[in-house]
């Protein structure tokens, strides 16, 4: 393949392209679907009620909890036994029935109980074992196993100045420690006590979350440093968009070392797992499968027109190579949706982020990383489902057939992608639509899996790979097939 010989035939193609003016419409129109649907999705979008805590970087957070506490004034040493850890609510009610996997009971030191406080925590899980955790992100592991009348666990918190320190206990008299944590600022009068959380529950594939409630018991409870001998104080703390069940947050003191207590929600980093309306990319997401249907006709129309009116055998006669004539078509299809799709990305993210705000949603913090990402991202996903289009195009040479063809491969597949283990959304070309996901991730926080509300089962630049490779085949088992057969 020369270069002058392939700039010529690609030139021919574009110019075949821009003087069918109902080709031209169809790319205009793609970019305004995208733009309107977009707007659309966040215009009908519900909004946020209730405010969103953040930490003191403003990323943010859940923080529900029932806590039972005490100040602390200067150093001191908090001692209990987490002798059972259990899940409550009952099949067909409003909570998860079984013991969500990052239910957490333990001890915590804070320097009050205002939303998004810094924070130090040791504590027992639900299935994830003894951890201790700070400030939202920091996560380290102690003793495996869930707590119970046979294997309780002892824990222990200690304050030195701004360093709080975690330890754990099988017996309650050998000990280990198991993380660090240094609170910078930390007044010398803070809370510390016992709390119980329990986040919403996410079934394998589910598309919304089930609130969960948690009942730990504690005993041997025991102090060293200036904690006052008056009585705890209790308080269900809750905000977020899936705050705690205050009604069903409840304590018991049984004994002076002895408490039930019973608490939900979470406190960890904010992600995924809450409303659709918070996440502009979900609107996007919506606006790029109407464009995308647009984009699979139009690469359609420009593989399929010469064959159905019988024009393609003057093409290979003026251009006998026939793998410059399917390249050129696939690179004029591709460049110019991957143009009209980044254009029309970037003008519906303003728009969209705009209308959340204005509707009262809770918007995620949006990188320039991340938005560059999204905008050249998307424009390469329309890109190459149009390159894609003209291989299958070229293969199967009948419009209808291989507009059918092209929205099997790419778009199914989201729409069965929660009913199928999301093994769909991961090898499939729908998998590129991950190159759109902006929502943060963490490893202590468990959520669904549901595109668009959700995450995607894949890394973005993976995703879009996936897509990249369903096209090169496409491309290479056309370039073989139209080099064996009659036009």
């Amino acid at each position: 393949m020369t270069a002058a010989g392939f700039a010529r035939v690609l030139r021919a193609e574009f110019t075949k392209f821009r003087t069918v003016r109902s080709w031209m419409i169809a790319l205009c129109a793609a970019a305004v679907v995208l733009v309107f649907l977009s707007g659309l999705s966040a215009f009908e979008s519900r909004a946020l009620i209730g405010a969103v805590p953040a930490d003191s970087d403003g990323e943010p957070v859940s923080d529900s909890y029932m806590f039972v506490h005490r100040p602390l004034a200067g150093d001191g040493t908090l001692t209990a036994m987490v002798a059972s850890l259990s899940g409550a609510g009952q099949p067909g009610s409003r909570l998860h029935p079984g013991l969500a996997p990052w239910a957490k009971a333990g001890i915590i030191l804070e320097p009050d109980t205002s939303q998004g406080t810094a924070y130090a925590a040791i504590m027992v899980t639900g299935s994830h074992g003894v951890r201790m955790q700070y400030n939202y992100t920091h996560d380290n592991p102690g003793l495996a196993g869930p707590a119970g009348p046979s294997s309780p666990r002892w824990l222990r918190l200690t304050r030195a100045r701004d360093v709080v320190t975690g330890y754990d206990s099988a017996d309650g008299i050998h000990w280990t420690q198991v993380g660090t944590a240094r609170l910078a600022g930390l007044p010398r009068t803070v809370q510390i006590g016992l709390f119980v959380t329990s986040p919403v529950y996410f079934a394998a594939g589910a598309e919304a979350g089930t609130p969960s409630l948690a009942t730990a018991s504690f005993d041997h409870l025991s102090a060293e440093g200036d904690l006052p001998r008056r009585s705890w104080t209790p308080e269900a703390i809750t905000a977020g968009p899936y705050p705690s069940l205050p009604s069903a947050s409840t304590w018991r003191q049984s004994s002076a070392g002895a408490f039930t207590i019973s608490g939900s929600g979470d406190i960890a980093p904010l992600v995924g797992d809450i409303l659709s309306a918070q996440w502009a990319g979900a609107s996007i997401v919506n606006g790029t499968i109407a464009g995308l249907l647009f984009v699979i006709v139009l690469a359609t129309l420009l593989a399929t027109a010469e064959y159905r009116r019988g024009l393609i055998r003057i093409t290979f006669a003026a251009s006998p190579r026939r793998g410059q004539v399917l390249a050129a078509k696939a690179v004029v299809a591709g460049a110019l949706a991957f143009a009209a799709g980044a254009v029309a990305t970037a003008i519906a993210e303003v728009i969209t982020r705009h209308i959340l705000a204005a509707n009262g949603s809770y918007l995620f913090p949006q990188s320039e990383l991340d938005l560059a990402r999204v905008i050249v991202g998307t424009g390469l996903l329309l890109g190459l489902a149009a390159a894609l289009g003209v291989a299958l195009g070229m293969m199967l040479r009948r419009g209808a057939v291989t507009v059918a063809a092209n929205i099997v491969l790419v778009v199914l597949p989201g729409i069965l992608g929660s009913s199928s283990g999301n093994w769909l959304m991961r090898f499939t070309p729908t998998a590129a639509f991950a190159v759109q996901a902006t929502l943060p991730r963490s490893s202590v926080v468990t959520s669904n899996y549901t595109p668009p509300n959700g995450y995607f089962p894949i890394g973005p630049w993976a995703g879009l790979g996936v897509l990249a490779a369903y096209t090169a085949a496409a491309l290479g088992a056309a370039m073989w097939l139209i080099r064996r057969r009659d036009a």
